[in-house]
């Protein structure tokens, strides 16, 4: 049982290894991590007494 635990916790040490990896390398590869950007204009109506 231990050696399965021991097991799990290296491979989420990997996984997280790798998505760090990834993300720090990802846009050499053409992978865009940006968000969309555009200007949402909505009005508010302010119902005040």
């Amino acid at each position: 049982m231990r050696r399965v635990i021991k097991f799990l916790i290296y491979l989420i040490c990997l996984g997280f290894i790798g998505l760090v990896a990834y993300a720090y390398v990802g846009p050499f590869f053409g992978a865009d991590f940006s968000a969309p950007q555009s200007e949402i204009r909505e009005p508010v109506v302010l119902d005040v007494d």
